[in-house]
């Protein structure tokens, strides 16, 4: 209830205008009639960031045991109450499948299943657990999972000696035989998060289109000044403020959509010019979608596994793959290491969004777990032991600010079984895991 106007609003509650609907974030009008505040069960979010090709384990691993922020992970210190470091786990099923290192590490990695060595039609992997926590909250929400990122996503043909794109293209399994397609544009994102769900010709899709040039929120201006008309101020300010950043979402996106860097045909229409701009914009709108509980599953991939993206803006014009096998050329080791910083500081940004952005008693943060890695931990060697993987929130109480050390060559499962109870998703098992990992210990 709205203690001050005494008007309840309905979670579901949508601001409408033409070919566009936007939910809405949690507000205190949004408590049960007569109940307190606490009483309202609190949404729970799960998300994971990819970063490929391995990563320089000596600037990521602290010496000792205890939490440390080495060279890789500095961006993150200022949030180290709300980091959990994992050491120890293992992408065991990798080293028994068959096909290309890097295929066979990303096709495992959030399933535990040993991906089908084939560049054919017929993949084959497993069931990932965040697919697990998309199902589980499907009918609670617009949209079950968004699965982001930021390069080529096809989904056919031979991407890694014999092994087929979907293995390295996407994180997310609906289920062994269905990989969920990579959306790497902004603007397709923003229209299947705030666009209406109705089928609609081609036709009508562009004129859509035409209308978001003129902002959603013109679009749903009058829905918008009757819902505001029954807040109190403090619900006004929330809603002000997330109505802020989706403008400031819409204004990203038609900038890149206007950017004369951009040369005609060589990015689709809406990705930014800059990768920090993408990989923030890409990071706002998965913080949108949170906020409106418009979905509580997301993948990222900072990029493929076998990405040849270059970084001249950090001083890194070659190809990133290349340059994991290094060979021990401390020049190639270290403009890896420099990626690896880059990469580290633009996820900083998601977790600066999460914690500054309010969700019923506390943050988006408080109530959210983000793991942070990849499935390859010594590039050089693709090695998928002792993988660089942390949680950044608290959702199921996570408390953060530690290191958590798992047995040497513990399965990866063991930590994503752990991290489905915390977002109350029950399991006995998953994948190839033996057990729980204790994260408050």
């Amino acid at each position: 209830m709205n203690f001050v106007t005494g008007k309840s609003v309905s979670r579901r509650t949508l601001l409408r205008g033409a070919g566009v609907a936007i939910g809405l974030p949690f507000l205190d009008a949004m408590h049960p009639a007569l109940a307190a505040p606490k009483a309202s069960k609190q949404a729970r979010r799960l998300a994971v960031v990819y970063v490929p090709n391995g990563m320089t384990m000596k600037d990521w691993t602290p010496q000792g045991e205890g939490l440390e922020f080495n060279r890789i992970l500095k961006p993150l210190k200022k949030f180290r109450e709300d980091i959990t470091l994992v050491s120890g786990l293992s992408n065991l099923v990798s080293d028994k499948a068959k096909g290309g290192a890097h295929a066979k590490a990303s096709g495992s990695f959030l399933s535990g299943a040993i991906p089908k060595y084939t560049a054919g039609a017929d993949v084959h992997a497993g069931t990932t657990f965040d697919q697990l926590a998309a199902q589980k909250f499907a009918a609670e929400t617009r949209v079950a999972s968004l699965q982001l990122g930021c390069e080529d996503s096809r989904m056919i043909g031979n991407c890694d000696t014999g092994s087929s794109c979907a293995y390295t293209n996407t994180l997310s399994w609906k289920n062994p035989d269905t990989p969920m397609a990579v959306e790497v544009n902004p603007r397709s994102v923003f229209e299947r998060l705030f666009g209406t769900m109705d089928p609609s010709l081609d036709e009508a899709t562009r004129a859509r289109r035409a209308l978001y040039k003129n902002s959603i929120l013109d679009l749903t201006r009058e829905s918008t000044q009757a819902l505001v008309k029954s807040l109190g101020s403090l619900d006004k300010r929330k809603l002000d403020e997330y109505l802020t950043a989706i403008r400031e979402v819409e204004t990203g996106i038609a900038k890149a959509e206007n950017d004369p860097q951009v040369a005609t045909g060589e990015k689709p229409s809406g990705i930014p010019f800059s990768y920090a701009e993408y990989v923030k914009l890409m990071f706002d709108l998965q913080t949108i979608a949170f906020q409106a509980d418009l979905t509580r599953v997301s993948t990222m991939m900072l990029g493929r596994e076998g990405s040849v993206r270059t970084y001249p803006e950090i001083g890194v014009p070659d190809p990133h793959h290349p340059l994991t096998h290094h060979r021990g050329h401390p020049d190639f080791i270290e403009k890896v290491a420099k990626i690896n910083c880059f990469h580290a500081e633009l996820f900083s940004h998601f977790v600066a969004k999460l914690k500054s952005t309010q969700d019923g008693d506390g943050s988006l943060l408080d109530h959210s777990l983000v793991l942070y890695g990849g499935a390859l931990s010594e590039g050089n060697g693709h090695s998928v032991h002792d993988l660089p993987l942390l949680l950044a929130g608290h959702a199921g109480g996570l408390r953060g600010g530690r290191r958590v050390m798992a047995p040497l060559k513990s399965p990866a499962t063991n930590l994503f079984l752990s991290m489905l109870d915390r977002v109350g998703v029950e399991r006995e098992a998953f994948g190839d895991s033996t057990g729980r990992i204790d994260l408050n210990a």
